[in-house]
């Protein structure tokens, strides 16, 4: 098996997961909510793309990076959807 194939088939499985857990979390009643992680303890990619993985945000309440919570309860911790969140971004 040649290396790039081997690569290609572990990006594939890595996406497939990232999605899996996102529907998962959906189907339990949670929602992102982006704005109100503390450094180090966001779930997943931020929307500017400077990291990828869970815990690797850098600063307190980043309005790019976010953390899964019931359904429900993001204005209630002051967070932001995606959309909110991208359009602070922009301006």
């Amino acid at each position: 098996m040649s290396h790039r194939l081997i690569v290609s088939s572990a990006l594939a499985s890595v996406l497939a997961l990232g999605l899996v857990g996102q529907v998962a979390a959906q189907e339990k009643g949670k929602e992102k909510c982006y704005g109100i992680a503390k450094a180090g303890q966001n779930d997943c990619a931020n929307l500017a793309g400077t990291h990828t993985c869970a815990g690797q945000s850098k600063t307190d309440m980043s309005p790019g990076d976010w953390k899964y919570v019931a359904a429900g309860t993001c204005k209630e911790m002051k967070g932001m959807t995606e959309a909110e969140a991208k359009m602070k971004a922009k301006g």
